[in-house]
């Protein structure tokens, strides 16, 4: 029965990392004779997703040690204490390689090559900084106490940056893109904790990282080559 309930959470995990950074992800965008994209002013309502992610992930965080951080290690360690994979090195940058393969393959993205690599470079940045300054500051023993730098966790914050990109590149040309992207995802977030090297609080810190960073990239890029450019629209947020 216990297993059944650790099952449960995390399935039920899986779908709310997957449902906030869709809604963190509704925006549309719209095209004029010039075939060019123009951005709508920044709305706070666009913080709500990544901001509802690492709330969570700092209540878990700084709950006592009988909190749910630390039981769900315990029935990890009770239940499946022998699942061991590396496939969550690989599947953090798969959002990033579906998204350049689509656009090889001739399937048209939000922006051109250009722009959307200047854009996932300062993404990446952001990301790569905030989670370093928070390993290097807060020196979080990981569950299987290997480091001390479990906090957020950084494959996580990779693959929801990845996944923000791809969503938004292919948005509004294949429907279903955000719902994939989040869910891959969030499917390396759950694998990181399975693994015994993160807490969840680790895991939704570093998702809210993730899509802000990458949500970032896209609000202040300033698209020096070519038309295209971004539009958010607050009200569809």
């Amino acid at each position: 029965m216990k297993q059944d309930k650790v099952l449960l959470f995390f399935a039920f995990l899986f779908s709310f990392l997957a449902a906030n950074a869709q809604v963190a992800d509704t925006a549309l965008y719209t095209r004029n004779k010039a075939d060019t994209l123009v951005p709508l002013h920044f709305s706070y309502h666009q913080l709500y997703a990544p901001g509802a992610l690492i709330a969570g992930g700092l209540a878990t965080f700084w709950n006592k040690k009988e909190g749910l951080k630390n039981e769900l290690v315990e029935a990890r360690n009770d239940h499946f204490a022998n699942f061991r994979t590396h496939i969550d090195n690989y599947l953090q940058f798969s959002p990033f390689l579906i998204a350049y393969g689509l656009d090889a393959a001739g399937i048209q993205s939000k922006t051109d090559f250009q722009n959307r690599t200047a854009i996932m470079i300062k993404g990446e940045a952001l990301m790569l900084g905030t989670v370093y300054l928070l390993k290097s500051s807060v020196k979080e023993l990981r569950p299987d106490g290997s480091a001390f730098n479990s906090f957020p966790s950084g494959h996580t914050a990779q693959a929801f940056a990845a996944a923000t990109l791809l969503s938004e590149e292919y948005k509004n040309r294949i429907k279903w893109m955000p719902y994939a992207a989040y869910t891959l995802a969030s499917g390396v977030g759950i694998l990181r904790m399975a693994n015994n090297k993160h807490y969840i609080c680790d895991v939704l810190v570093g998702a809210g990282i993730g899509i802000l960073s990458m949500k970032v990239a896209y609000w202040t890029h300033q698209y020096k080559w070519g038309k295209k450019k971004i539009i958010f629209n607050p009200a569809d947020y």
